[in-house]
């Protein structure tokens, strides 16, 4: 009998989709000077990423990221080396893509992203963040504390959260990804890491519930 492992689980699908919509952002997607795709263990990242350069909507693509636990099977060579192949696969050209190889979290992501832009002499107003939909906000956050004076905008695939579960085929998975987020949004802008984000009591108690109910993969100490 086949196991059906990509299905939210009734019993906690109303928290889980409360998450799903407030860790994402979405915002309108507008010309930028650049998107910074941010690695992880999703290919979908930098197959949106090239759908989005391909649309106009950037002229250049940095991909960022080394390694994880979590990527280091799929992704032997590197989270970046291996997104850029993916976009160049779509559609992009190789030299519209510049790859950031060390980056282990989301801070070096936009650190080592920024530092590599002005080595290159690339002038930078304005970033799209692509990244997995629940990592937007907080992709946000750090990008908002750690790159003053540029416009940060983020995206991701807009699949709702059923398709983009079945998609990934794992749902305990993706439910411990975003339990994992909704921690370190907060515990993140207490350490100083990111910009302070607003989050409704009702977010914090499907939270506490999700990690009642056993999903702590992710979660920090």
């Amino acid at each position: 009998m086949t196991v059906d492992t990509a299905t939210i689980p009734e019993a906690v699908r109303a928290d889980v989709e409360a998450l799903w919509r407030f860790l994402r952002i979405d915002d309108d997607l507008e010309p930028v000077d650049v998107a910074i795709g941010l690695g992880c263990h999703d290919p979908g990242v930098a197959v949106y990423t090239a759908e989005l350069f391909l649309r106009g909507v950037c002229p250049l693509i940095v991909f960022t990221g080394a390694n994880a636990p979590t990527t280091i099977g799929r992704f032997p060579r590197g989270e970046a080396v291996h997104f850029r192949e993916i976009a160049v696969e779509h559609g992009v050209p190789e030299q519209a893509i510049l790859v950031e190889p060390a980056a282990k979290h989301t801070a070096d992501n936009i650190d080592f992203s920024r530092d590599l832009l002005r080595d290159q002499g690339v002038q930078v107003g304005s970033v799209l963040i692509t990244c997995r939909p629940y990592h937007q906000r907080r992709a946000y956050a750090t990008a908002a504390k750690r790159w003053p004076g540029v416009e940060i905008r983020c995206s991701a695939d807009r699949r709702p959260l059923h398709a983009y579960t079945a998609g990934i085929g794992d749902a305990t998975l993706v439910i411990d990804m975003l339990v994992g987020e909704a921690q370190r949004l907060t515990r993140y802008a207490e350490l100083g890491h990111t910009i302070n984000q607003d989050v409704p009591g009702e977010i914090t108690a499907a939270y506490h519930r999700l990690a009642a109910a056993g999903y702590t993969s992710r979660l920090l100490p």
